[in-house]
Parts: structure tokens; sequence; C-alpha cells
């Protein structure tokens, strides 16, 4: 049996919001000087080596048990990151980010409708709610819908299919082993987009069509402290997700909102509105609705086996 911790699972993803709403209130400063394509393999680059080190100091396996069920998962996030970064070529930043955010739904509509697993009506009540409070914050416009606005959402379902497998296939991997098949995934993305780009002749100066550029030495840098805090944040959602049912742990990552608000009001200044508060408000409402769901869950289980 799969061990189940939810409230380490929690505070893992919880953490893992907090670092990624740093670290991504920098990338404007990477897309300044290199291309997305150019990051993604750089900062591959850069964490494989850490990855190896930390498995050789004892703390991981690299070698996969199930090298399929591994590789199967890095593609799937892998997918949802491409869908994700690449959308932000042709749509507004609110409307790819709530793209996004439909993964909690579509996890909640996977483990109900495919895997069979019980999903009360208060979890799903809160993933909706959640959901809501992450139009508040984002506002997409609606009044001018493209068809491209599903590519997004087709993030998000990647995102959540990658989060199901992560639980359902490789709950016995180390989080090192899944570290290391996303980021050797993501390389190879960035060989293909930027060998891409240099064979269309076609470079832009957008972000996500730049070429291959000189690294400057911010570019390095900035670059190196994502590596860093991507190691880490996504090391500990592997956790959170081997830890945690899958439809409890996904709510959790609405809180990078919360993490990307306070952390550009300390960094830059950048302050939100009413609407914004209010969303963040629902955002943690949905927290605590499925935190209390689980501990009464997990109190009736208890009183089932006591009895």
């Amino acid at each position: 049996m799969t061990e189940t911790r939810p409230l380490i699972a929690a505070g893992a993803i919880l953490l893992a919001m907090l670092i990624i709403g740093f670290i991504d209130n920098f990338v404007v400063l990477i897309a300044e000087d290199a291309g997305l394509w150019q990051f993604h393999l750089t900062r591959s680059a850069m964490a494989l080596p850490m990855i190896a080190g930390l498995s050789l100091l004892g703390l991981g396996m690299l070698r996969p048990v199930r090298l399929g069920a591994v590789a199967a998962r890095s593609f799937l996030v892998s997918i949802a990151m491409v869908f994700y970064f690449g959308s932000l070529a042709f749509l507004p930043i609110a409307e790819v980010a709530a793209g996004l955010f439909t993964a909690p739904i579509f996890v909640l509509l996977i483990t109900a409708l495919i895997q069979r697993q019980t999903v009360g009506p208060v979890r799903a009540l809160a993933v909706v709610l959640g959901f809501a409070g992450v139009l508040m914050v984002l506002r997409p416009d609606a009044g001018a819908f493209s068809p491209w606005a599903v590519v997004p959402v087709l993030a998000g379902l990647f995102y959540a299919m990658g989060a199901v497998a992560t639980r359902a296939w490789c709950a016995g991997e180390s989080a090192l082993s899944l570290l290391a098949g996303f980021f050797l995934v993501m390389a190879i993305w960035g060989v293909a987009g930027t060998g891409l780009i240099a064979m269309s002749g076609h470079e832009a100066e957008g972000f996500i069509l730049r070429g291959w550029a000189p690294a400057s030495t911010s570019f390095l840098w900035w670059t190196f402290v994502q590596a860093v805090g991507s190691i880490v944040a996504v090391g500990l959602i592997i956790k959170g997700y081997q830890l945690g049912e899958t439809s409890f742990v996904s709510a959790f990552e609405y809180s990078l909102l919360i993490s990307v608000s306070v952390w550009a009001f300390v960094l830059r200044g950048e302050s939100v509105d009413a609407w914004a508060f209010a969303g963040i408000a629902t955002i943690i409402a949905s927290g605590i609705l499925i935190a209390a769901d689980a501990r009464n869950s997990g109190a009736a289980v208890q009183r089932d086996v006591v009895s």
C-alpha cells in the first residue's frame, strides 16, 4: 500500500510554491539576454550535474526503479511546460496562467472518473472554489476569445496527468531520479527548440522565438539561481505528490499566486488590488476546506480501524 502523509505533502507543496514564486520573479531578467529554449537547455546543463552530485552524497538513487514510468511522467510534465511557455508567444499572461491552473480540476476528474477514487463533495467544492479565486486574481479577458486560448488549458491537462502519474506510477522512485528525468527531457526540448529556430532562419527578438545568443554574466547567474531553486522546488513537489492523494495535494499549488504576489511586493514594490485580495482569500479558504476534509477523512479511517 502506498504511504499517505497529507500534512507533510501539503507542507512540501507550500514550501515549493514559496520558492517558485521567488525565483520566477527574476525570469524577466533572464528574458532580457536570452531565449526560452536556451534558458531551458542551460538550466538543465547546470541542474543535472548538481543532481548527480546529490546522488553521490547518498541523498538518493539516480537509477529509476521503473524506467518507462519515469520517462512517461517526465514527458507528460515537459509537454505541459512546452504548451505553457509556448502559449506566452500569442496570449496574455493572465489567460495562460488561468489555463494552467485548470490542472487541479483535471486531477479531480482523472482521479474520480479514471482511477475510480472517492472524491467527496467538500473537496470537489474546494477545488472549484480555488479555481474561482484564481480567476479573481488573474481576471482573464473573456470578451475576445480565441481558439488559441485552448493551448494553456492543454498545459493544465498534461500537468494534471503528470501529477497523477507521480503518485500512481512513481511513488517508489527517488526524488532525484524523477528530477533527473524532468531536467533531461527539458534539455531535449531546449536542444530541439534552438535547433529548429536556427534551421528556420527566422529568429525573433521575443523570449519565445529568440535563437541562441552569447551568454551574459547576468543570464548565467539568474539561470543558476533558477537551477538551484528548481531542484529544491521540483523535488518538494515530487515528494508532495508521492506522499499525498493527488486531488488533495494539487489544490495547494494555488498558493503559488499568493507567493508570487508577496515576492513581487517585497522585491519590486508591486501591490495587488481589492479583487486580487478577494481572490487570494478565496484560495486560502479552498486550502482550509481541503485540509479540514482530509483531517476528517483520516479520523474516520482511524475510527474504522479501531472498531
